[in-house]
């Protein structure tokens, strides 16, 4: 299981802030930013080797992890 930021998230708001350097503002003067969207991750392959069951109401978005 593993909780990270929301990667296309990132994307876009990256865009965002070069969006502004190309305008003009100065670097310096843009704020930090933290990640406000996250994903929540779980490996159905091993929840199922401890036994957990995964009632999940979004598994039509779960794809295949390529090996």
């Amino acid at each position: 299981m593993s909780y990270g930021p929301n990667f296309a998230d990132l994307f876009r708001r990256s865009a965002e802030l070069v969006d502004k350097v190309l305008r003009g503002t100065k670097p310096a003067d843009i704020p930090v930013e933290q990640p406000t969207k996250f994903d929540l991750v779980v490996n159905l392959t091993t929840a199922k080797a401890f036994g957990l069951e995964c009632v999940c109401t979004k598994k039509a978005k779960i794809s295949p992890v390529p090996r």
